[in-house]
Parts: structure tokens; C-alpha cells; sequence
């Protein structure tokens, strides 16, 4: 579940698909860890169907909970 939470730190939102191919576990794996990480109220999960290309793809979007990245650097627009 670490490695989870670490992608999740490192690369923000994503599909449960992209955690399970960076963690490197099976899908159904990923999402007893991510069940057990959200009963917790470490991380919040909501399901998603998005189009790219005429093609459907649905899925579990997580992001950490409470967790609010920094601003990014540089001028910033008045």
C-alpha cells in the first residue's frame, strides 16, 4: 500500500489502471489496497468514464485525501 501512496504523492490523481501498472500489481490487487486506503480516509476514490478518441475508458480515479499540491513556480497572472 506504500508504493501506492507514494505514486499517488509523486504523480497525483490517477486511474487505477495507471497505479496498478506503476506499482507493478495486478489490477484486482490494486483494488482491494485502494478499498482498504479509502475505508481508512487516506485516499479518495470516485468513479470516472472519460472519451479520448471515440473511445470510452471508465475507471476509478484516486488522489490523496486532504492533500493539496504546492503552487507551481513562476509569474503568476494578475
Amino acid at each position: 500500500m506504500n508504493t501506492i501512496l507514494q505514486h499517488l504523492k509523486r504523480h497525483g490523481e490517477s486511474l487505477d489502471v495507471e497505479i496498478a501498472e506503476a506499482a507493478g500489481m495486478s489490477l484486482d490487487l490494486t483494488r482491494v489496497h485502494l478499498a482498504q486506503l479509502t475505508a481508512k480516509g487516506e485516499v479518495m476514490a470516485y468513479h470516472s468514464i472519460r472519451f479520448e478518441g471515440g473511445e470510452k475508458i471508465e475507471g476509478v480515479r484516486c488522489r490523496l485525501a486532504g492533500f493539496i499540491p504546492p503552487h507551481a513556480p513562476g509569474r503568476k497572472a494578475k
